[in-house]
């Protein structure tokens, strides 16, 4: 197995102004499984792409092991890469199909038989090896394109959004048996997809970029819990984060009809940009709804509700939990919200609701550049 390390790798491509890959800085750990994710022309599959050979590389290095592989042609890399569109031999069965790499490269038959049994038993293929791959689903098809993969024993696995084409059931099932083969395998894999939801479920680490930029590489949870930046606050995570710009006073920020407390530091960091105002983050769970019955800690008049008015439009019921989507007037003009409340207590479509974030639960952002304050 091995590392892998983009080092300032960038793509340019002919007669484009803007690099599709910027100076790509990220070190990949032996045995570690990372998402690269982003919005569709953020760079992604370029990068895979370099990695692989199947790009050229017009700035920087890439690395896997101790090798430079920058310019070595994607044969001598000893990778394997799995595509979306699983690119099977229709004519031949799954057994050819998942052995045909290793007999271009000249390994003898009973080997081949073997390598290509011992892939089937783990992809639970055993049954469909005599079956040419027209008479698959999708996902079986997508594990034969995973065993010819695994066979070659290769140093990195490279998957460029492998489940796109398979329907939203078959995609959970599937990417789960991706994340539990890969742990036991060991292989370092760099896995590309658009949908965050895959990045944040599958990944030891997520790398997201946007406009071939890194905006930020973390676990998963880290970055759910300390997104960068506004981009990736608003990227990461479904529902997605409420972003809201909100004044600053004293000892914390102008929210609706409270004042919520933030770090001094936050608030520091703000002045010294000359903002005055800041963009605050609020996850859909951390809002915590204020009964209408009066006024309460926090509220700026005493006459009212605490915190910022939201006319529910539409409640999605799931069972245990509900998301209001509503919106509400922020400065000079209506944002639209999303706040979790309790399933079996969800509001009438209509009605308002008080809402204020919870203490300790708010990330802010600087307005102007767009870079995290809190900490």
């Amino acid at each position: 197995m091995a590392t892998v390390t983009f080092d300032k790798a960038t793509r340019i491509y002919p007669g484009a102004k803007k690099p599709a890959v910027d100076q790509l800085d990220i070190a990949i750990e032996d045995g570690e499984f990372l998402v690269l994710v982003g919005p569709s022309g953020c760079g992604k599959s370029t990068s895979l792409r370099m990695l692989a050979g199947l790009e050229d590389v017009n700035g920087g290095s890439i690395r896997i092991g101790d090798r430079d592989v920058t310019h070595l042609p994607p044969k001598d890399r000893d990778i394997a890469m799995v595509f979306q569109n699983y690119a099977l031999y229709p004519h031949m069965t799954v057994a050819d199909n998942m052995g045909f790499a290793l007999k271009i490269a000249g390994v003898p038959k009973a080997e081949i038989r073997q390598k290509v049994e011992d892939a089937a038993r783990i992809l639970d293929l055993t049954e469909y090896l005599g079956r040419k791959p027209k008479a698959l689903s999708g996902g079986q098809r997508q594990r034969v394109a995973m065993g010819r993969a695994i066979v070659r024993e290769p140093q990195v696995f490279l998957m460029d959004e492998p489940l796109s084409n398979l329907d939203a059931k078959l995609r959970v099932q599937t990417r789960t048996q991706i994340a539990g083969l890969q742990r036991r395998l060991g292989i370092t894999t760099v896995y590309v997809t658009h949908d965050q939801v895959e990045a944040m479920t599958m990944g030891d680490r997520v790398a997201v970029l946007k406009d071939g930029l890194l905006q930020q590489v973390d676990s998963p949870r880290n970055m759910y819990d300390r997104p960068a930046n506004l981009f990736v606050a608003g990227f990461i995570g479904s529902p997605a984060m409420n972003l809201v710009e909100v004044p600053i006073i004293d000892g914390g920020v102008k929210f609706g009809n409270s004042v919520v407390p933030v770090s001094r530091e936050a608030l520091t960091a703000a002045a010294d940009k000359g903002d005055r105002t800041v963009t605050v983050g609020v996850r859909p769970e951390h809002f915590d709804v204020v009964e209408q019955g009066g006024a309460s800690t926090g509220s700026l008049s005493k006459d009212a509700p605490a915190g910022l008015a939201v006319t529910v439009n539409v409640v999605e019921e799931l069972g245990a939990d509900g998301y209001v989507y509503g919106t509400a007037e922020v400065g000079d003009g209506r944002q639209d919200l999303v706040v979790r409340v309790n399933g079996r207590r969800v509001p009438e479509k209509g009605s308002v609701l008080h809402v204020v974030p919870r203490p300790g639960e708010l990330h802010v952002f600087s307005t102007s550049s767009g870079e995290r304050l809190s900490d």
